[in-house]
């Protein structure tokens, strides 16, 4: 890992929200270190009905990783995507805006998108981050949240009030 992503920690005098939403991009080195990250949390996922691992990496402003995987239940519906779990994992240390979050799976032939309950999740958090689904080889895309959930419904939205 370079010492970009490992430099700052929370705690360390660096506000956990540090820098705007969208601010620069992400550059490449970035990137492949995050997706690197993201094929590394797929090795953790617990899916034993699925079988289907993913993995996520999750990146802060501040250069701070939180990686997730899938947890699957026998109770199918308490599972929890890996996205989801990356991004629950931030906002329990403090983080409420990110910078990028990669996504890996086993898939050979198509990217990994995230599923719509994760799409509404990551955009909680901003309609202007960026997204990279993954092949397992590595390759990626680059997208950011407001592709992934156009025309969405985001906590600004709670503040507009109906015209009678």
């Amino acid at each position: 890992m370079s010492a970009q992503l490992q430099r700052k920690a929370v705690g360390d005098g660096v506000h956990p929200d540090q820098g705007p939403p969208g601010s620069s991009e992400t550059p490449q080195e970035v990137v492949d270190q995050l997706i690197r990250r993201s094929m590394e949390a797929k090795t953790h996922a617990y899916c034993p009905y699925s079988n289907f691992r993913v993995g996520a990496a999750l990146l802060t402003h501040d250069d701070k990783v939180f990686k997730g995987c899938n947890v699957e239940n026998a109770c199918y519906n308490l599972g929890v995507c890996a996205e989801r779990n990356a991004i629950a994992k931030a906002v329990s240390e403090g983080y409420r805006s990110f910078r990028a979050i990669a996504i890996a799976s086993d898939l050979n032939d198509q990217f990994i998108y995230p599923c719509g309950g994760c799409r509404q999740f990551m955009r909680e958090f901003g309609p202007s981050w960026e997204v990279y689904p993954t092949k397992s080889d590595g390759s990626h895309v680059k997208m950011d949240v407001s592709q992934l959930l156009p025309m969405s419904f985001g906590p600004e939205d709670l503040h507009q009030h109906a015209t009678q």
